[in-house]
Formats: structure tokens, sequence, C-alpha cells
């Protein structure tokens, strides 16, 4: 993906504003996030609201001191134009933000570092005049009183933490207590109070944030603390969290830490909660010096009651001479499916995915792509993780909410992904500056990795952005809501955060060079480039070429995912509206909504040009007519990291997969009240898109049943004329592989998969006509193709071979396109990966529950039992022969001259390979048998991965056949 970027800026010059015309009166509201770099040193971010509660002003000047000389503006900021003078700050409006209204608000921030302490701020004015610290202004006060400074304990250590918080003018809503930036609970009524459990070895930094009843809030000073390791023994127990079902049931393990030096008899009990949540006999385990780190299971038994909510209950695990353990037991509620045995499979392996020892997710909560590191696909290492990840996340936990009534994991997945894989405003700076009149300056993709760098030309014209606008207006920002498609979790190539090479998850990225990259042929780089790793320019160099280059920061948004969140919304939504708990997912829900606001940047051209351009010189577009309505490859935005010299541009994505479409999303967000967009075309927009994604799928369908590839409006990259032969979807030509090429994009089943799930949930809730004709052809195909036997094997198809084109043009607006019989599909093999099976069951189920389809549903079943069989101790695998491992020595194409070096010193140049720029790879414990199949002293490797999206496919499909089939 060639995100094109600007990189000639133009310069703000902050002016001071005059005396003050209103009655000014004021609200400021100042949060800090910050984190240590150093011994008594670090970085911060401020976010500011700033709200006008007097007369409305037309331009205004913020001012404010810092509390101690250590504190410095970086300067990078957002919202305003900033500056220092000793310690006074001064920001003043932007040409969008000054007119404000009475009960206007605007979010303005900025970044900084701080030395010896960071307190923040406690008097603010606006144009002369002094905000808040009388009367209804009067922010809260808020002091830690436990834990200690320097306190210590030993892991897992409880942390019991207190506040005192008062408000002179109100009352405290709440006080939310922070580890760092990570908010581990609220207390919403005095004594204000946490217990943090299970916290593991480290130094740790513990804040309050008081909240009033006017929104207003203040963060105590930090307090660090540090828990050691615990020598000593201990029991190990796993997972502390499990749901078990109504007249069902569900296990843990326990072990001991170290060999006892006599028998040890161990005891589970519960203490608390719902007396219908038992341990049954026997409750106890012995563990002798020679069986101590032998698991043994304790099992728990939820009775049938006559309520319709789920309990839960705290059954504590003890031992003479060890501390003891609490296990936190849900029930899962019979009237959901609490006996069905496919929901009892769901809480099985829902338990496995949250097991810490299985390793799906980081210290952090972030869930990886893979519990294994060695692993080479579109992400180029297992312990990175996509949006795709975080979405699957989601509907994981709308699953359980429905399961189990507790929406408080949905919610703390949302959350999670709005920290790590949502830029803040923080990590998208200066999108103040950006101009959607000019939204970024064209540069040519190439088919060749070797026409890298690609040369900026500013001489083609690009079309208007007609959604900036309207999505400020609606949110009052610049900023973007979206995920960038890729995260490094633990760090390992080191760029960390705008190159500090220390903070985790970082973001990057890898694919820049056209649809001939292979993941063995990337180079990655940080998606903040402050030149601090690469070469001489970063790694801008090697991907645009300039006169010169700017550091900056950059996104790309992968649609699917984004969609995908949304899906899960709608589900969420839908099951708590059931349980009449809809208000505790509503706030996840609007957030969605916002998203899906956002998420039509995918619809559009990469240049906003009109759908059928063949030339750099066609016509650019000059508002909705440069989209598509389909869910492009991607949309990209970034901008400068120096907000003296602001620019900042924004890109859509030319190309069209069928793979990535998702009607079902485009049916929510355009007819479920939660879930419409605020701004004033949003659903009207994707009411569009979902006639338009189903013209699509019904023109790439092939004669047999599966969907073709998808349409480009940008032929080879760089709009010239397509083959005169090829037949043209609203203007934009036929392409069978319309992204990639190595591998070809369309061949694997699983996109066919994830996109007719899509289309089946569609049908399977609104009863669609178009939809149910498309998978009236494509299921029949599929089951043509698919075979499962009495022994519980599978086949599946896996790699498609296409021949033929569509019969013709489409370019109406209302109706579906005519039959493809010469567009034809070719199942080349097959195979067993659980994934994929998932995926597909939930495509036959949710289509046979509507269509009374006998064979779709016992298919569904078959293949559900059948990936059953393939347990083991972290969820489902099967063997996987990794024979394209043998390009992990491939050259990696650096431009002659180019020289760089990775964070770690790998470095970067013409003889650079996949594996050289990623030394790492060599102390990974998979690594020797890679090695000696390179060197061709052994077999290609065989491996069983445990991909987290596979794993919550299987898990939602079989949740899911319990619902739609009890």
């Amino acid at each position: 993906m060639a995100t094109t970027l600007v990189l000639v800026a133009g310069v703000t010059s902050a002016v001071a504003a005059g005396p003050a015309q209103a009655a000014v009166s004021c609200d400021v509201t100042y949060a800090a996030n910050q984190w240590t770099t150093g011994s008594g040193q670090g970085g911060f971010t401020a976010s500011i609201t700033l709200k006008n509660t007097g007369d409305p002003i037309t331009s205004w000047t913020l001012a404010f001191d810092f509390p101690t000389t250590g504190q410095k503006y970086t300067p990078t900021g957002w919202g305003a134009n900033w500056s220092q003078s000793g310690t006074t700050m001064t920001g003043t409006n932007m040409p969008w933000n000054g007119n404000l209204a009475t009960g206007a608000s605007t979010n303005i921030g900025f970044q900084g570092t701080w030395t010896g302490s960071n307190p923040s701020p406690t008097e603010f004015s606006v144009n002369g005049v002094t905000c808040g610290g009388t009367g209804e202004n009067a922010a809260p006060t808020v002091s830690l009183t436990s834990p200690t400074a320097g306190q210590t304990f030993t892991a897992p250590a409880t942390v019991p933490i207190a506040a005192n918080a008062a408000d002179s003018d109100g009352t405290v809503s709440k006080v939310d207590f922070y580890q760092g930036t990570t908010l581990l609970g609220t207390d919403n009524s005095a004594p204000y109070n946490y217990s943090w459990q299970n916290v593991a070895a480290g130094s740790y930094s513990i804040t309050a944030r008081a909240t009033d009843n006017g929104g207003k809030t203040t963060t105590s000073p930090p307090v660090g603390i540090t828990v050691s390791p615990d020598s000593g023994p201990a029991l190990v127990v796993s997972p502390t969290s499990l749901s078990v079902p109504e007249e069902g049931s569900a296990s843990f393990t326990v072990k001991l830490s170290q060999a006892p030096s006599a028998n040890v008899t161990v005891t589970a009990a519960r203490v608390s909660g719902d007396a219908d949540i038992t341990v049954a006999t026997p409750t106890t385990r012995t563990f002798t010096p020679s069986n101590w780190n032998t698991a043994q299971s304790f099992q728990l038994n939820a009775a049938d009651d006559s309520d319709t909510t789920s309990g839960s209950a705290v059954i504590r695990v003890s031992a003479g001479g060890y501390d003891p353990v609490d296990v936190t037991a849900n029930e899962a509620d019979d009237d959901v499916g609490g006996e069905n045995p496919y929901v009892q499979r769901f809480v099985e392996l829902y338990n496995e995915i949250h097991d810490p020892a299985n390793g799906y997710f980081s210290p952090e909560g972030v869930p990886y792509h893979s519990i294994e590191t060695f692993l080479v696909e579109a992400p180029d290492h297992g312990h990175e993780t996509t949006s795709e990840a975080y979405s699957y996340y989601l509907w994981l936990e709308a699953v359980y909410g429905q399961v189990t009534g507790d929406w408080s994991k949905f919610n703390n997945a949302w959350a999670s992904m709005e920290k790590y894989i949502i830029p803040a405003t923080a990590d998208q700076p200066t999108n103040s500056f950006y101009n959607p009149s000019k939204p970024a300056t064209y540069a040519s993709e190439h088919l060749q990795i070797s026409n890298y760098p690609s040369q900026i030309d500013p001489g083609v014209t690009v079309g208007a952005d007609p959604l900036a606008n309207e999505l400020q207006s609606a949110y009052g920002t610049r900023d973007m809501y979206g995920m960038h498609w890729l995260l490094d979790v633990d760090n390992t190539y080191g760029f960390g955060r705008c190159g500090d090479g220390t903070t985790k998850p970082a973001y990057i990225n890898t694919y820049q060079r056209g649809p001939e990259e292979s993941v063995f042929e990337t180079i990655p780089q940080p998606s903040c480039d402050t030149f601090a790793h690469g070469g001489t320019n970063g790694f801008l160099d090697l991907f645009i070429k300039d006169s010169s280059y700017a550091k900056q920061w950059k996104y790309t948004n992968a649609p699917d995912a984004d969609a995908r969140a949304v899906q899960a919304a709608y589900w969420a939504l839908t099951w708590a509206k059931a349980q009449n708990k809809a208000s505790e997912v509503s706030a996840s829900v609007a957030k969605a909504a916002k998203m899906g606001d956002y998420l039509r940047y995918a619809m559009y051209d990469k240049y906003f040009k009109r759908p059928g351009c063949t030339s750099p010189s066609c016509p650019a577009g000059t508002g909705k007519d440069s989209a598509a309505y389909l869910l492009n490859w991607y949309y990209a935005w970034g901008g400068a990291t120096d907000s003296s010299a602001g620019w900042a541009w924004r890109i859509g994505s030319s190309h069209n997969h069928s793979g990535y479409q998702n009607p079902f999303a485009a049916w929510a967000l355009s007819n479920v009240t939660e879930l419409r967009p605020k701004s004033s075309s949003g659903a009207a927009d994707w009411s569009t898109s979902l006639t338009r994604q189903l013209q699509f799928y019904k023109w790439l369908q092939s004669n047999e049943g599966a969907i073709a590839g998808g349409a480009t409006n940008s032929w080879n990259g760089n709009y010239s004329a397509p083959p005169s032969n090829l037949p043209k979807f609203h203007g934009m030509a036929y392409d069978w592989q319309p992204v990639y090429h190595d591998p070809p994009s369309n061949q694997w089943f699983g996109f066919q998969a994830w996109t007719m799930e899509r289309v089946a949930e569609l049908y399977n809730v609104t009863g669609n006509a178009d939809a149910k004709a498309i998978l009236d052809k494509w299921v029949t195909w599929a089951l043509d193709n698919t075979t499962v036997s009495s022994d519980g094997s599978y086949q599946i198809p896996s790699t498609l071979r296409w021949t033929g084109q569509p019969a013709g043009d489409f370019n109406a607006t209302t109706g579906m396109p005519p039959a493809n019989p010469n567009l034809r599909v070719t199942v080349v093999d097959h195979t067993q990966d659980v994934g994929v099976a998932g995926a597909y069951a939930k495509v036959l189920m949710y289509y046979a529950a509507r269509a009374n389809h006998a064979e779709a549903r016992d298919t569904a079943k078959a293949l559900l039992d059948a990936v059953w069989q393939h347990r083991d101790e972290e969820g489902v695998s099967v063997p996987e022969t990794k024979q394209d491992y043998n390009r992990i020595d491939d050259p990696v194409y650096v431009p002659p001259g180019w020289s760089g070096e990775m964070p770690n010193g790998d470095a970067i140049n013409s003889n650079s390979t996949f594996i050289s720029i990623r030394s790492f790879y060599r102390d990974d414990p998979d690594w020797p048998k890679v090695d000696a199949f390179l060197k061709g002293t052994g077999p290609a490797p065989t491996f069983n991965y445990h991909r987290f999206w596979a794993q919550v496919d299987v898990a939602v499909a079989l949740a899911e056949y319990g619902r739609l089939f009890p």
C-alpha cells in the first residue's frame, strides 16, 4: 500500500487574540497521560477540553503555567497554535475552532517532557479571564492514601488502592484508579478504593483521577510502587475466571510452583456469590513431592434455577502454607443455551483463549495474532497483532455476553481497542492542518518492487474529500476514528512510539511497494517516522521519492476489520436488548456507529478520482462522485510530526476485493437506530453501499457459485487504461486478483467463507432476497466440494483457480446483474484449516436457519464436531506444513546506494534478506526446524498454529450453532 505523503508544508503563525469583546466565562479540563523514559524523567501528552460557559466568542487564547520548570512542550500539539515562554504555555485557536458558542467545547492538546515530576496546572485563563477556580467552576481535589510512595509487595500481589476526594462546589461522581495509562477500576462512592489483585512483578505508577458532578477532573500525583518476584511456594491456578453452563460444568486446574517437602492437600470451596455454583466432590486434591507439577482439575457445577440471569461466585483455592487464590465463576443461564453441548464447547474454548498460561493476550491485554511467535503470513511475526484480531476479540466478547449476560468483557475489549490500535489524538497530532480540497499529492503505484521509491507528482489532479468537514461537524475534531492495521505488540522490532525505542505496543507497517510485494519481501517500518531508525530519511525514501523529507506519522486502515467491529456491535446490542441490558453496551455501540461513519473513507478512490478513470489526467471528484460505495482494500491518513510546519493528508484505495465486503454492516449502519452514524449523510451512504455490495457479488458470481476477485479504478496502480475486453462494474475494470499478486489475492477459500458469512447474516436477520439468491448458488457449490467422513475427518476447499470473466458491464442503479456462464472456478486442493472451517460453518448455519436447509445445517454441525476432534491444550489446531518458509532467506529489494539499520542494528542494504533484517528470529525456539529446511538438511517444517482469529471463528460458530439450533 503506497500511502502517498504530502511533503511540502506551509507555516502557521500564532497570532495573539485581541481584547475580549464578550463576557468571557470558561471551564477547562486538563488530563495528562505520562510515561517514564529514565530515572526522574519522562514524557506526557496533555488532553485539554476548553468549554465556553460565557457569551459566544470568535477567537480565543488559552494560557496557563506549568507548576515546575522541568515541564517542557516538545513542541508537538493539536487543535491550537502552541508556544511556551518560561513556565507559561499559550495556545491560540485554529481557523476551524475559534468560534465557540455558549456551551460549546473544543478538544486540544500537546506533547511534552518532564523532569522531576509532572503535576497538572491548576489555573487557566481564556482571553485574559481566569477559568474555574471558584463557584461552579471549581475542580475536585484528590490524593492517594494507599499505597504509599516506595511501598513494596510480593507477586502475585494484592495492592490496596485508596484515595480521598472532595469537591468544594458539588459532589464527586467517581474516582478512577490508574496504573500508568491503564484504568484499573472505578469507585462511585466514598470511601474510594480498589483492590488490584494478582499483580505481577514489576515497577508501577499509581494515580487516582476524580471526576465531579460537572464533569471536571483532577488527577492525583503519582505514587510509585515495586512488586518483587515471589521465590516461595505458590498455588498455580488456571484459569482464574471461567463460565459454567447452568445444569452443566466447567473445570479449572491447580498445580504447585515448586516441589514440596511433604504432601500438600489443596481445597476448593465457594466463599461468596451464587449458591447454585458448587465445587463437585471430591473438593480436595493431594500433591506429592513427585506429582507437584502435574495439573489436577476441580470441577464446578451450576444447578438449574428459575431465574433468567447469570450469577457468579468466588471459589477459593487454598492449602496450608500457601497464599489462597480466588477463581471467579460466572453462570451461563440455560435460557441462552446452557444445556446445549455446543454452547458448552464455546465456554470451554473461551476459557482456553483467556487462560493466561496459553498466551493469546499480551500483558497489556492485547490479543496476539497467534500464540506462536515464528509465524510469517500477512503479519510477519506471530506476536504482532492486527485490526482483524481486535475485531474478532469484540465478536468473542459479544457472544460471551449473549451466553452469560456479562457485558463488561465486550466493553473492556472495545476500550482496549480504542487504547492500543485506534490512534489517539497524540498519535495523529496535526490533523487540524488537513485541507479537504487537497487531500494528498499523487504518486504512482508500480507492479515491480524495483520501481520504488515512487516519484511524487503534484501535476496530477486530485479530487476533493467530501467527508472531512461533515465528520468534523459531527464529532468536533479532525481526528480519524479507525484502527491502524498492524501493531508490534511486544515491540519486537524496537521502534517504540515515535522512535523512543521502548514503548509497547508500537504502531508499525510493512507492505508499501505494490501488488508484487510478498510478506517475504517487506521492510518493516515505524508508523511514526522520526528518522531515529533506518537511513538518513528514516524509511520514507524506500517508498516515496521527493526533493526533501519531513518527520511524519501515517496509518493504514483495513476496512474489513472495522466493518467486523460494527458487525460485533450489532450482535452485542441485539443480545443485550433481549436481556434488558442495552444500556450496558450503549456507549460502545455509539462508538461503533462513529467508526462506521469514518469507515466511509473506504468507499473512495485513492486520490478521489471518479470511477471509470483510465489515465492520471482523468476527472477528479468534486464530491461524492468519487465513491464506489464498496469497501476497498484500505484507507490511510498521516501528517507532519512538527506542528510548526503542519500538514496532513488522507487517501482511499482504488482496488475493491470481494472478500472485504460486508453488506451486513452496511445494513446495520443504515437501518439500526443505535448504529446510525451522527453525520448528515452517513446512514444514506451505507444504504447505497448495501445495494452496491450485493450488485458486486452478483456481478462476480461464477457459473458454479463462488465469488471472483473484484474490480479496480486504477489499472496497474497508475490509472492506465485497462485491456479493452475487460468488463466493468460502475466503470471499474474486472480484476481476478485485485490487490496483491504474490500469492494471487483471491485464490484462498477463506475469503469466500468470510464474505459469505456476512451475506448469510444479512439474509438470516432480514430475509433479503438478493442475499438469498447469492447464497442459494454459493452454498450448493461449497457443499459439493466439502466432505466430512464418519471418522470425523473433513475436507473443505483451499486453493481456487479462476478462468473467464463476468458476462458484461454493469452500471444499473437497481436490480441485479445477469448470470456469468463463462466465469469459472476450480477447486485445486482442500484443507482442514480450523478457522476457515468455523467461518464456513457459520455461513451454512445462518443460511440453514432461515432457509430451512437441512443439508447446510447438518454439514455445519458435522464440521464443528470434526473440528472439535482436533482439541489440544491451547484450543483447536491441525498440523500445517510450511513449504513457503523456503522464502525466509529471500532477498529484499533495497534501492542501490541506500543503507540504514533496524533498531537492533540489523543492516538494511542491497544484500538484505527477510531473515537478515529480522535476526531475532534466529533466537526463536522454532528456528532450528526452519534453519534445517533452508539448509536442505531437514523437511519442510510442520507446526500447529493457534491464530487468534481462527480460535474465535470456531468459538463463535459453536455458540451460534447452539443458539440457532437449540
